[in-house]
């Protein structure tokens, strides 16, 4: 799993039809500090987040093992979404 934040979003009208219906957002890689890391990566949204929240996400295979994404052509899915975070004892996020 990664820590990341909602940057973007995606239109596609023009798609596989097993993805027809999914919300696709962009997310980009944080630190435990919120700092902006790495490569945005387009994940499927399946807990209606929204630009701007602190999310979890799962690539590769495990990307395909919840109930939305199952046998979908996906590589990264968004599958919760951060109220707080804390590394040694210190709050570094909090919804």
């Amino acid at each position: 799993m990664l820590i990341c934040r909602v940057v973007g979003n995606v239109v596609s009208t023009i798609k596989d039809e097993k993805l027809t219906g999914k919300k696709i957002l962009i997310v980009r890689e944080t630190t435990t500090e919120n700092e902006l890391v790495g490569k945005p990566i387009a994940a499927i949204d399946t807990v209606d987040a929204g630009i701007g929240d602190l999310v979890l996400i799962a690539q590769g295979s495990s990307a395909r093992q919840t109930s939305l994404t199952k046998e979908t052509p996906t590589d990264a899915v968004i599958m919760a979404i951060i109220d707080e975070l804390a590394v040694d004892g210190k709050i570094t996020f909090r919804k």
